[in-house]
């Protein structure tokens, strides 16, 4: 994604997602039967999209697209989890729904969304299904080769190797790098390495990597080793991922006790208050390189 212009960081997906809206979607969104009653725009719902202050009012919508138990969250876990033919993605998504509340959060923000008591272990096996998810299959070395390889297959095809920025002028620019367009390009040719390695399926290999949660003398150690395989390093991911947060956003659990007392999920479960986030680091080298990445690995540690 390309540099935001006030020197914030890189555009999100949400902010693309935004700008579709209210490019594509106003005159549908006005002028939709339903929408008599309510009087909604596509500024409106393109501000829960982004988060923006408009939204601030709409804390249990917004939840319910971009939250910790949000509905975009339950439908892609059960999906990836089936079509990869594993089964961590799974949770007990039938007594999850069953027992989310609409629980009172602070007058300024309206309602949140949450959970009963009856619900929490449900809750636990969508965090850890998560987890397992990222662990097991999004960022398994061989996905996380093939993201390098699009990436950098993108950022030769793209006109400045970066996506235009999500203006609503040139919103049509942007929706034209479909998956046909790109995979048309793969196919003649283009992208560079990248993009031969992947039309090939040649991926760079993984050479080593950290524990997921690496103490200090880990990284320490996966520097020393990154020195000693010098020009053999083709391309470094790092994971920096974390599970659950808690403070603010924390789930929202309503006991069953009288006077009803609303508490965070973290107060439940220790399995969520102790998770600690993902720092693996994974380094790799061309095919081509790693009988050679190998024997320089094992007289690292050899020495070690």
């Amino acid at each position: 994604m390309p540099q935001r212009e006030d020197g914030n960081g890189r555009y999100k997906h949400e902010q693309y997602s935004a700008a579709i809206v209210r490019a594509k979607f106003g005159d549908a969104i006005k002028d939709h039967p339903l929408n008599a009653n309510y009087g909604l725009t596509a500024d409106n719902v393109a501000a829960l999209l982004e988060g923006s202050a408009e939204a601030k009012q709409a804390v249990f919508w917004r939840e319910l697209i971009d939250g910790q138990m949000d509905a975009d969250r339950m439908d892609y876990l059960l999906r990836d989890s089936h079509h990869t033919g594993v089964e961590n993605g799974r949770f007990d998504f039938r007594r999850l729904v069953t027992t989310i509340q609409a629980i009172p959060g602070p007058e300024e923000s309206g309602p949140r969304i949450g959970v009963s008591e009856g619900g929490i272990h449900s809750a636990e096996s969508l965090v850890l299904a998560r987890f397992f998810m990222f662990t097991q299959v999004y960022f398994h070395k061989t996905r996380v080769a093939y993201d390098i390889h699009l990436r950098g297959a993108l950022k030769q095809m793209l006109p400045n190797g970066s996506f235009p920025p999500p203006t609503e002028q040139r919103i049509d620019e942007y929706l034209g790098w479909d998956d046909w367009k790109v995979l048309g390009a793969l196919a003649a040719g283009e992208g560079g390495e990248h993009g031969e390695r992947l039309a090939s399926r040649n991926h760079f290999r993984e050479v080593f990597h950290t524990r997921e949660v690496p103490a200090q003398e880990d990284l320490e150690e996966y520097e020393q080793l990154r020195e000693s395989l010098g020009e053999l390093v083709a391309a470094e991911e790092s994971a920096e991922k974390s599970w659950y947060k808690t403070g603010k956003p924390d789930i929202p659990v309503a006991g069953s006790a009288k006077p009803r007392t609303i508490q965070p999920l973290s107060k439940f479960s220790s399995v969520v208050k102790n998770m600690e986030a993902n720092r693996q680091r994974l380094v790799f080298t061309r095919p081509e390189c790693l009988e050679e990445a190998r024997k320089r690995k094992a007289k690292f540690f050899e020495g070690a």
